[in-house]
Order: structure tokens, then sequence, then C-alpha cells
């Protein structure tokens, strides 16, 4: 060994790539989710405990997730309409159930205005006077209020169906704060309906599921698992809740949405009630499904790598940013004009029934920095023109999806020619990608032993790492959820469609009508 290789050992080991973000996954995953939201700049905490200012970048993929999940809804049938932020508390004693599941995230208004109190070192404090006459909560759901308009509504049989859906803000004072997972106020959608039968009723609420699970295949590039969540699980006051049930690189699940059929828990507790046609009295029965601004969180931790974001084109505020290359001033205005004329022509192709969005960045920058900024948000696609590029007629072409520096050189025309089918093709393989890496993480699982193995960690310095959705019997009991939940925080994410195989219960040797998907979760 030479003397230098004494003095560095280490010199011959292959180091690591260098990445955009530090940590990285592998070293920190709850960090590198959030240092991917700062680079990206997607959203950043408020001086309001708990909760977040979604910045434009961040803001612009919510646009896009609302637009386009809107459209599904009034395909549907639905109306969209708007109701009070403020509830007030004897709306929520109504039913039992859904108050004692929301009580503990409450935020409760008392009074109604502030008055200026004189200090003794000449300042002032503003304190609460003019108390209520009732409290309010501001909306953590909106079952109640949303009720109490249905039962004005709804007086007969030919009112029905009522297919409502809400795009508001929520509060539900989250003890764990977490940009996009959990805040204390969010964005959110909220569907209520309101049927003649129960039947009905459940038709709406597997539809609604439905348009969930295809929402997140075919737009956010996600492949989520549709189940029934068991009886713990449960949104408070529904008879059954439905959800999709996605997983991230750290192998944990996220609630992606929710579709709950209400039985007429909620219409006896709003009056909502209606003239049969054989004119009878009868309670409504009644439907809510919801997703929220989670689903960025959920994109993020599916699909961003270790350089920073990557955004499935359907849901990207921009699809193609150009990047002048302007070294030397003389040929500044020659590149920016060829710039323009690209966007010009790139705006002219549809992608999914709209333009495809493109940004020249005109930012008197250094090209690379430039260039990583844009990798960081996630761009789908980066076309970079100089000089030389104005003499071949070609352009330098690079998608996010694949390594940073694997640019492709196409012909101008061939490029605009193709644009379309590259941003296909990069949705695709982002989903594909996603449906390999939950395939590869899911694990069909017969003994306690293999089970408490699956989920404990092997690294005691990443102990987040390990697991990821195990197929497992259960034999339908709480005990047994407790219990799992207790000993490793794993908790059953959804009873799937499709495996009603009977098997026996691992953990109590009692038989089982089917697997469930148990895994940890967000």
């Amino acid at each position: 060994m030479s003397k230098q290789q004494q003095q560095n050992p280490n010199q011959n080991q292959k180091q690591a790539p260098k990445t955009a973000i530090s940590p990285t996954r592998d070293e920190n995953f709850p960090e590198w989710y959030q240092q991917v939201v700062r680079s990206a700049d997607m959203a950043e905490n408020s001086e309001t405990r708990g909760c977040m200012v979604i910045k434009p970048w961040g803001y612009g993929v919510w646009e896009l997730i609302q637009r386009q999940l809107d459209v599904y809804f009034k395909d549907t049938g639905h109306k969209n309409a708007y109701f009070p932020l403020l509830i007030p508390v004897s709306y929520l004693e109504k039913e039992a159930a859904h108050v004692k599941g929301f009580a503990t995230e409450c935020a409760v208004v008392t009074h109604h205005r502030l008055e200026a109190e004189p200090q003794a070192d000449g300042s002032v404090k503003m304190v609460p006077a003019g108390k209520l006459s009732e409290p309010y909560v501001i909306r953590p759901t909106s079952e109640t209020i949303i009720g109490a308009a249905f039962a004005r509504w709804v007086q007969s049989y030919r009112d029905l169906p009522l297919l409502i859906n809400q795009w508001a803000n929520v509060m539900r004072w989250e003890m764990r704060p977490r940009l996009f997972l959990r805040t204390a106020e969010f964005l959110w959608q909220e569907g209520h309906t309101a049927h003649e039968t129960p039947e009905e009723a459940m038709t709406e609420t597997r539809l609604m599921h439905g348009v969930y699970e295809k929402f997140l295949r075919e737009h956010l590039a996600i492949p989520a698992i549709p189940g029934e969540k068991t009886e713990a699980e449960r949104f408070p006051g529904a008879l059954n809740t439905f959800t999709v049930e996605a997983m991230v690189q750290d192998r944990k699940a996220i609630q992606a949405g929710t579709s709950h059929f209400l039985g007429q828990n909620f219409s006896r507790a709003s009056g909502i009630q209606f003239q049969t046609r054989d004119g009878k009295q009868e309670f409504g029965w009644t439907t809510s499904w919801g997703m929220s601004t989670r689903m960025i969180g959920t994109v993020i931790m599916a699909h961003a790598d270790d350089d920073g974001l990557v955004l499935p084109p359907r849901i990207a505020p921009t699809h193609v940013v150009i990047l002048p290359i302007t070294p030397k001033e003389e040929t500044r205005a020659a590149v920016l004009e060829a710039a323009d004329k690209l966007a010009a022509e790139l705006r002219q192709i549809s992608y999914h029934g709209a333009a495809i969005e493109v940004e020249v960045d005109r930012r008197d920058l250094g090209g690379g920095v430039k260039n990583w900024e844009w990798i960081k948000k996630g761009v789908p696609l980066r076309v970079e023109i100089g000089p030389r590029d104005l003499e071949s007629g070609n352009v330098a072409v690079t998608r996010r999806d694949q390594p940073v520096k694997a640019k492709e050189f196409l012909p101008s025309g061939e490029f605009v020619a193709r644009a379309a089918e590259l941003l296909y093709a990069i949705q695709q393989n982002l989903l594909a990608r996603a449906q390999q890496f939950r395939d590869e993480n899911t694990r069909v699982i017969e003994t306690k032993e293999e089970f408490y193995d699956f989920f404990t960690p092997k690294n005691r310095e990443k102990p987040e790492i390990h697991g990821g959705f195990a197929l497992a019997h259960w034999n339908g009991t709480r005990e047994v959820e407790e219990q799992i939940k207790n000993d490793l925080k794993v908790t059953i994410r959804c009873i799937p469609f499709g495996e009603g195989e009977a098997g026996t219960c691992p953990f109590t040797g009692m038989p089982s009508a089917q697997r469930v998907v148990w895994a940890k979760s967000y």
C-alpha cells in the first residue's frame, strides 16, 4: 500500500454521487421530505401555529388537482356550494359519535370582538370581549352545518338525490404539524349527498370511492389500494368508510381519500326528512367524501428523489421550461428569440385537452443555477438552447424522471412534434415505477413471528426504514387491532377488495374471512 493510501485508506472507495437534497431519503426520510418542500418552493411554515403558507408553485399544483377533480364531480352530477366556516357547538352535540371523534381537534370561538386594555408601561393589550351566547367551532368537517341546510332543502322524494360538493378550508388542531401532510388548517373538498334509499346512498359512496382511486392512478401516477376501513378506523358517525391507501417511499401508508356511507345517523340528528312516494315521512340516507392538500404531500413522498421534486405532468404548473444559454452578449438576442419561438410552437400543442404550459427562464443567472432550480421544482421537461444549437437546429432535452444529466439532442421541430408524447411517457413511467415499488414492498405473511419481524427496524440508526404493506389474515376483533397498534404502531389500513380467501389469523389461530392490509401510516 502506498504512503498516500495509508494516509487516506478510503480514497479508493466509490464516493456517493452528489445530490441537491441533503439528507437523502435513505439517510433521514422525514428531513428529506421537509427539504424537498423547501427547495421546490412549495410552502413554508406560518407565524400561525401549525399552519402553512402555500407558495405559488405549491398552490399551482393544488389548482390543477382541484380543477381536474372538479371535472369528475360535475360529470357525476354534483354541484358546488359553500357553507359557513363557523359551526354552533350545539350542532355537533346532536351527533354524539361525530363530536367525540373530533372534540380534541376543535378550535373554539367564544368572543366576537377585541378591546384595548391600557398597560402600566403605556402599551396596549388587546383582550377578548363580547362573549358569545353560544360558542362556535371552526369547521373540522361540515356534516352538521350542511345537514342543517339539507333539512331545509329536502321536503319530498322529488328533491332527492341532493348532490353537493364544497371546496373549502378546515381546521383540526394538529399536535405534530408537517407541511401538507398534517397542518392545523388545510384545503380540501368535501362532498355531501342525500338519497331516497340506502341502496342509492351506498351506490354513491362506492362511486366516489372509485373516482378517488382513478384520480390517484391517472392524474397523480399513484397506485392506491381500494378497500374498506375497519370499525375502529371508520369516520366518526359513519356506518361504512371506504378508503384508497397509497404507499410512499419510506414504505408507510397514506390515506389518500375517503368516502363514507352515513346511513341515517346525520339525517336523524339534523332532521333531514322527506315525504316518501307512499306519503310517509322518512329520514334521508346520506354520504360524505373528501380529499385534501395532503395529496400534494403524497405526491412528493411517492415520486420525489434526492435531487428534489418530481411532478407527474398532469399536475405540473409548467410542463416545459426553456433555458436560454447566453454566454456572450452578442448572441443573447438570437438565443432568446429562438427560445420564444420554440415556446410559441409548444403552446399550440395539446396535452390532455389543454395547451402545454411553457416557461422561458430569461433571468440573468448562470445556466447551472437556473437548471438546478427547475430540477428541484420537478418540471417534467427541461430544454436548453444556446448559440451552438442555433447553428445545428437542435435542442437539448432532459426528462425529470430520468437522471439529471441524461440529455437527448433533438431537432427543434421533432421535439415540438414529440412533446406531448414525452409528457405521456413520463406520466406512465412514474406510475409504473410507483407500482413496482409498492409491489416489491408488499408481502403476504402467514405467521405472527414473520409479521413482527417485517415491522421491526433492522438498523437502529434508521428506525423508520422497514416494513411496507403486509397482507395478513385477521380474526375481525378490535382486541387484535389494538394489540398490534400498541406493539408496533401498525394499523389495518383497509380490508381490500378482491382478497376474500378465508384462512387463519396468525395472532389468535381463529378463522379469518380474508387478508387485510397492515402498515405504518402518516
